[in-house]
């Protein structure tokens, strides 16, 4: 069973910095895609950020230059350090698994969810 577990949510002001990460355990045979998803109040549940097979990175454009995804070599961790944040980054942030498992199936993993408020 493989599960994503989001942590580092939280209240911050309006310009301030928070880095959420999210941890993946389980057996994996190999990773496709990584990345952060948000639904904000009311809305879908957009992408933020991703790793897509190949390595390349993609930004939601709302988001280009101001938030930073990485994870480690072994794709056990992932992180998403959020600067400058705006009230309308407020949304339940999601991180994603797109993976194969030993029997070479293709599955999806979402972790639980970790609420980030910007006041202003």
């Amino acid at each position: 069973q493989v599960e994503l577990r989001e942590s580092g949510g939280g209240l911050v002001v309006a310009g301030g910095s928070l880095r959420l990460s999210c941890a993946t355990s389980g057996s994996i045979a190999s990773i496709n895609t990584m990345g952060w998803y948000r639904q904000g109040p009311g809305g879908q549940r957009d992408m933020v950020a991703e790793f897509t097979r190949d390595g390349r990175v993609n930004y939601a454009g709302s988001v280009k230059g101001r938030f930073t995804i990485s994870r480690d070599n072994l794709k056990r961790w992932m992180h998403l350090q959020m600067n400058m944040l705006q009230p309308e980054d407020t949304a339940v942030y999601y991180c994603n698994s797109k993976f194969i498992g030993f029997r070479g199936d293709e599955y999806e993993q979402w972790g639980q969810g970790t609420q980030v408020t910007v006041s202003s």
